[in-house]
């Protein structure tokens, strides 16, 4: 009868090799699933778009990559909770005008981010803001011209946990500065131009109503900027309507037509009805 007795060494080489053996597995599946994991990400982003896109937009034709439209926003955020997102639009693809753009963030729990109408003769070529992105998703930028096309372009973001992120401030704090606004102007980029450059924020702690409070731990109610209008002495330049994705204090940053030298006028109303109303004279010196 054979002795099967391992002495102290054996077994100790024994446990080693199974469990050198046991990390290659796991290496070799975790390098053979990665591409295979992103893979399914963007096929669940995508299966959520197929689903959504007739709730938004009916059985409309949906035109892709046609250059109308042009989405930026980084691959992996640094943080999911104001995550940039710059929309370009192409007036000369576009004859008839652009009439506005709805931008889609796919895995999001309130997907459509926001609507962008644009002035008929605003001018506006792009468009930046900043948004909360829960979970590995597509953003897509959906553009109507004044003749009902519908154009797209998608992005993919890899972040997570945005919508759900800790408030920058306290909600005290965040109250007591609530509806403040600041505009700056950029100079610009070629003389003699009527295009001019703007950055609209508005100080709002934007609450999603997936955020908890650090204290009590219940969850906060969601509060944001729900409707914005921007326009250039009474002549429309663009206006919002916004949900939970826009990250707090929003903050909108365009260019547009300038049309003579009046004030610029913002508006913005939030979800508990209370209005906010600034404006401010243009430096059209150059024009």
């Amino acid at each position: 009868m054979q002795n099967h007795a391992y002495s102290s060494r054996q077994l100790a080489l024994l446990l080693a090799s199974v469990f050198v053996a046991i990390i290659l597995a796991i290496g070799t599946l975790l390098g053979s699933s990665g591409t295979a994991s992103a893979q399914q990400t963007t096929a669940s982003s995508d299966r959520i778009w197929q689903d959504l896109k007739g709730d938004v937009f009916g059985d409309r034709a949906i035109l892709v990559d046609t250059g109308v439209v042009r989405i930026e926003a980084p691959k992996r955020a640094q943080d999911a909770a104001i995550v940039p997102v710059d929309i370009y639009l192409d007036p000369a693809k576009a004859p008839d005008g652009i009439k506005s753009v709805t931008l889609i963030i796919d895995a999001n729990p309130a997907p459509v981010a926001a609507t962008f109408q644009f002035g008929k003769d605003a001018g506006v070529t792009h468009l930046s803001t900043r948004v909360r992105v829960n979970d590995y998703s597509y953003l897509r930028a959906i553009a109507e011209t004044q003749g009902g096309q519908l154009h797209m372009m998608q992005t993919f973001v890899k972040a997570s946990g945005g919508c759900s992120a800790p408030a920058v401030k306290n909600q005290d704090e965040a109250n007591a500065t609530m509806g403040q606004m600041k505009l700056r102007q950029f100079p610009p980029k070629e003389t003699m131009t009527k295009t001019e450059e703007l950055q609209l924020m508005i100080r709002h702690p934007n609450n999603s109503g997936l955020q908890r409070d650090p204290l009590t731990q219940y969850f906060i109610p969601a509060h944001f900027v729900q409707k914005l209008s921007i326009s250039q002495a009474g002549r429309p330049i663009l206006s919002m309507e916004g949900g939970i994705s826009i990250s707090e204090d929003p903050n909108f940053r365009f260019d547009f037509t300038v049309h003579g030298n009046g004030e610029i006028q913002v508006e913005a109303t939030d979800t508990d009805g209370k209005s906010f109303r600034n404006q401010w004279p243009l430096e059209t010196a150059g024009l």
